[in-house]
C-alpha cells in the first residue's frame, strides 16, 4: 500500500448496482480496476470505463492490492474467501480485503481473524445510499477499524464516496449499517401496509401521498419510493430478497444481544413472505403485493405522463 495510488492493484467481485459504481468511479479516476460478477454482461457493461474483465476469483485475488468485493451476502462472501479453495488463500501478504458487502456482526469478526491468520489487512466498509448515488460516486462508507488502515484507503475511497465515516472499531461500520436499514426498511414496509389499506378502503391515493409527505409520516423511502411504488415501479434497485436478508440479519443480532425483537420479527416475516410469494426479485417495495393479495385491491396512482 506504499504504491502512488495510481500503480495500485484493485480487484472487485460483484458489479450489482453498488458494485458497478464502484468500479466505474476508480477506473475513471485512474486506478488500475479488475472486476468479475457471475453476470458476464455486466463485466463487458464496465469494460467501457477501462475497467479488466477478470477470468476467476482467485486470480483475481492473486494480482491484486486491494481486493473488494459488494455480493449478495455474508454466506457468499465466505463461500468465496474462506476454506481449502478460498480466495484469502491466493492473496499477497500485506494486501487489503476490502468487505463492502451488507454482512452479519458475527461475519465481521469471522474474517477479521482470518484474514489476520494469513498476514492480510481485513477492512469492514458497508456502504450506504443507492446505485444513482454509486453511479456519481457519491456512497456513504462506513468503515470500521484502524485509523491507519483507513489513511491508506482514503484515496480509493475518495474515488467512489462522498462521505467517508469513521464510526469505530471493526463491527461497529455493519451494526450501524443493520440499524439503518432496518428502519429504512421497517418504514418501506408500513407504509406499504398503509397504501394497501388505504385503497382497500377507497381513499384518494393522491391524497395519501400529499398528506403523509406534508407531516411526520414523511420519510427518506417515502421520498425515495412512495410515489413510484403507486405508480407500480417496482424496479430492483433495492431488490426484496436483499432487504429481507438484511432484516433477518439485525433480527439475529438482536436475539445473540438479549433484546426483544417484536418489530424487527414482524417486518422480517412480511418480507419473507412477499419473497415467498415470488416477489423477491422486484424491488422492496414489492412487499405491497404480499397486503394486495390479502386486500383484493392494487393500490395504485395514474401514471401522470
Amino acid at each position: 500500500m506504499s504504491k502512488n495510488q495510481h500503480d495500485l492493484q484493485i480487484g472487485f467481485i460483484g458489479l450489482g448496482g453498488m458494485g458497478r459504481g464502484v468500479v466505474k468511479n476508480l477506473a475513471l479516476n485512474g486506478f488500475s480496476v479488475t472486476a468479475l460478477d457471475l453476470d458476464r454482461a455486466k463485466v463487458e457493461d464496465v469494460k467501457q470505463y477501462g475497467v479488466a474483465p477478470g477470468s476467476t476469483v482467485n486470480e483475481i485475488a492473486a494480482a491484486s492490492d486491494v481486493f473488494g468485493m459488494c455480493v449478495s451476502t455474508a454466506e457468499v462472501v465466505q463461500g468465496l474467501m474462506l476454506g481449502e479453495n478460498g480466495a484469502l488463500n491466493s492473496m499477497k501478504p500485506g494486501s487489503v480485503f476490502l468487505d463492502h458487502t451488507t454482512v452479519s456482526v458475527e461475519h465481521v469478526d469471522l474474517m477479521r481473524s482470518a484474514c489476520e491468520a494469513k498476514g492480510i489487512e481485513y477492512a469492514e466498509a458497508p456502504m450506504t445510499r443507492t446505485p444513482k448515488h454509486a453511479d456519481v460516486g457519491q456512497v456513504n462508507v462506513l468503515y470500521g477499524g484502524d485509523e491507519s488502515l483507513l489513511e491508506r484507503l482514503r484515496p480509493v475511497f475518495d474515488a467512489y464516496a462522498e462521505n467517508i465515516f469513521h464510526v469505530g472499531p471493526a463491527g461497529h461500520g455493519i451494526r450501524l449499517k443493520l440499524i439503518h436499514n432496518y428502519i429504512a426498511f421497517a418504514n418501506v414496509a408500513s407504509f406499504c401496509e398503509g397504501f394497501a389499506l388505504a385503497a382497500k378502503d377507497g381513499l384518494d391515493m393522491t391524497k395519501v401521498i400529499d398528506i403523509v409527505s406534508a407531516a411526520g409520516g414523511k420519510s427518506g423511502m417515502m421520498d425515495l419510493y412512495g410515489e413510484l411504488t403507486l405508480l407500480r415501479d417496482f424496479t430492483p434497485h433495492m431488490p426484496l430478497t436483499y432487504a429481507q436478508k438484511d432484516v433477518r440479519y439485525y433480527a439475529q443480532w438482536l436475539e445473540s444481544a438479549g433484546m426483544p425483537g417484536f418489530m424487527a420479527q414482524s417486518v422480517n416475516q412480511t418480507y419473507a413472505m412477499a419473497s415467498a410469494m415470488g416477489h423477491g426479485d422486484e424491488g422492496c417495495t414489492a412487499v405491497i403485493k404480499a397486503y394486495e393479495s390479502l386486500s383484493g385491491v392494487e393500490a395504485r396512482l395514474e401514471d401522470k405522463t
